[in-house]
C-alpha cells in the first residue's frame, strides 16, 4: 500500500462517519444539547470540519475552504471567522446553529476534498516533514495528520452518539 493510500483512505473513514450522522437527521435534533449543556451534533460536525480544515490548509500552505471558499460568510455565525471551536464556551456551542443539514454537508465535502487532494501526493519521506517546532520534539506531519484523523474520528463518534440519544425536552 502507498502512503498516499493509506491517508485516503483514513480520511474517507472521516467522511463515512459524517455522511452516516447528516443522513435522515431531522433539524431539531442537529441543534439539540443533551443536558442543554453538551455539544450538539451541529457544533461537532462543524468543530471536526473547522479543525480539519485549517490544520490541512497550515501543512499544506493554503488557505483554508472556510474563508477561500466564503463558508464563513454562509455559515454567519457570531463567531470570529478564524475561529475553530477550540476552547469554546456555552454560548459560543450555542451560537452554532443551522436550519438544515445541506450547508454543514457541503462545507465538509469542500474539506474532504482538498484533505484528500493534499493527501493523494504524500510519499513516505514527506511525513518527515517538520510542521510545528512548538512542541518537543517538533510535530512531523506524519503525527499531525494522524492527530487531524484522530480528532475528527473522536468527533464524529461523538455526533453518532448524540444522534442516538433521544432528545429529552
Amino acid at each position: 500500500m502507498k502512503t498516499s493510500e493509506l491517508w485516503e483512505d483514513s480520511f474517507g473513514r472521516i467522511g463515512t462517519i459524517v455522511a452516516a450522522v447528516l443522513d435522515g437527521l431531522e433539524p431539531e435534533k442537529l441543534n439539540w444539547r443533551p443536558a442543554e449543556t453538551g455539544n450538539s451534533i451541529a457544533w461537532l460536525l462543524w468543530h471536526l470540519c473547522r479543525a480539519q480544515d485549517e490544520q490541512v490548509a497550515d501543512v499544506a500552505g493554503t488557505e483554508s475552504v472556510w474563508t477561500a471558499q466564503g463558508y464563513a460568510e454562509r455559515f454567519g455565525f457570531d463567531l470570529d471567522p478564524a475561529d475553530t471551536g477550540y476552547g469554546h464556551s456555552h454560548a459560543q456551542v450555542s451560537a452554532v446553529q443551522l436550519d438544515s443539514t445541506e450547508l454543514l454537508r457541503e462545507y465538509h465535502e469542500a474539506v474532504l476534498d482538498r484533505s484528500l487532494k493534499f493527501v493523494r501526493q504524500l510519499d513516505g519521506a514527506a511525513l518527515d516533514r517538520i510542521v510545528d517546532k512548538r512542541w518537543n520534539p517538533p510535530v512531523t506531519l506524519g503525527v499531525r495528520l494522524v492527530s487531524i484523523v484522530d480528532d475528527c474520528i473522536q468527533h464524529g463518534g461523538q455526533a453518532a452518539y448524540v444522534k442516538g440519544l433521544p432528545a429529552v425536552k
